[in-house]
């Protein structure tokens, strides 16, 4: 089991949540997060004034997945996500030892889905 963190844009959430929906995982986790990459922000205008905002607003979008669908997962939210600009976001993946479905006590695979 790998889980799958992925750090998008926030208008590109709604997107990704159908996308996994239809592929077979309703489950997952979202955070609204705030940070930066490589670009530390941006500058805007205001009123002829130029200001910086330095954490730009992001989705964590977490879920854990059978390491056998960990390709197709990846390759569709970085479809959905992909601009082709500076802030498109990161997806990392990580091992899982085990899942333990509390309610029935399946473990491994069987308590994912």
């Amino acid at each position: 089991m790998k889980r799958i963190e992925a750090i998008i844009k926030p208008e590109r959430f709604e997107q990704v949540r159908l996308c996994l929906e239809e592929t077979g995982y309703p489950g997952l986790m979202v955070t609204k997060i705030d940070g930066h990459g490589k670009q530390k922000g941006v500058t805007r205008q205001w009123r002829g004034r130029e200001y910086k905002i330095d954490l730009l607003p992001k989705v964590k979008v977490e879920l854990v997945v059978p390491d056998k669908d960990v390709k197709k997962i990846i390759k569709a939210i970085s479809e959905i996500c992909r601009t082709g600009e500076v802030g498109d976001g990161k997806i990392f993946i990580s091992p899982v030892d085990n899942a333990v479905r509390i309610r029935t006590s399946e473990e491994g695979d069987a308590a994912l889905l």
